[in-house]
């Protein structure tokens, strides 16, 4: 029996699957950091699980994650989405997320990509935290408050050093997994051989 994160209900298959596949994996591709992006700035006072069982909601309000498309929708698109019930019918987090993706195209477009502007917080290096007990799991950090300010100035909402920690773990920049996880070393291993600086600079 494998043993996992303190904080996961293995009772929800769901759940379980997202801990043992996503959570704590580097994540280079763009359409994907927006997506988590998007999932968490919807999560902001509601519980991880309540998102993730409606990520495929999400997925189709917004156009699979493609960032032009998102950022082309409009007032008519908000309202529509507004009798969505497959999304948290939050419209300020509905204009957010299309706001989010206007200020993401103009990141791309100085850096070349989100993906290498936002690696550059840890250094192109994932920070591997020693997590022993549940009062170990960090729910901010430094580095997360001062990419909440960056991405604040740049015009992302709904974005604060909390919601912008669950995305650094979520995509892989910090690895939160319990020291006794089987997934703690099994993601350090997979990257073991991987030069960051150079697949973020293709």
């Amino acid at each position: 029996m494998c043993t996992r994160c303190l904080w996961l209900d293995e009772t929800k298959s769901d759940y379980v699957a997202y801990h043992d596949v996503e959570w704590g994996v580097p994540v280079f591709d763009d359409r994907k950091l927006f997506e988590f992006i998007t999932l968490e700035s919807a999560q902001a006072g509601l519980s991880w699980y309540t998102i993730l069982k409606k990520r495929d909601g999400y997925r189709a309000a917004f156009k699979n994650f493609d960032i032009n498309k998102v950022a082309a929708m409009t007032d008519e698109d908000i309202e529509r989405l507004m009798t969505d019930a497959s999304i948290i019918r939050n419209k300020l987090k509905i204009a957010a997320t299309i706001n989010n993706a206007e200020a993401f195209i103009r990141i791309q477009q100085e850096f070349g990509s989100f993906a290498k502007y936002q690696w550059q917080f840890v250094n192109n290096t994932p920070i591997v935290n020693q997590i022993h007990s549940r009062e170990d799991y960090p729910s901010t950090s430094e580095i997360s408050e001062k990419f909440a300010k960056d991405l604040k100035k740049r015009g992302f909402k709904f974005l604060g050093p909390t919601t912008v920690y669950a995305h650094m773990q979520a995509c892989g920049m910090v690895n939160d997994h319990d020291n006794a996880c089987f997934r703690k070393q099994e993601i350090i291993d997979s990257y073991r051989f991987i030069d960051f600086e150079k697949i973020l600079n293709q």
